[in-house]
């Protein structure tokens, strides 16, 4: 069974404002995102040296 509020399109209220928009720049300040981040560019500089140099 579809709930009613579900259902309610009208637009009688605003919506609910944010203290401000969060953009790329928040995203980057979080540090789970730049340690995998660190990782992956760590790894593709240990390939490019293995390519440039080993082989």
């Amino acid at each position: 069974m579809i709930a009613s509020e579900m259902l309610d399109t009208s637009r009688d209220h605003a919506p609910a404002a944010t203290e401000e928009p969060r953009g790329c720049l928040f995203a980057l300040s979080q540090p789970p995102l730049m340690i995998f981040l660190a990782v992956i560019g760590c790894l593709l500089l240990m390939a490019a040296v293995h390519d440039l140099f080993l082989l």
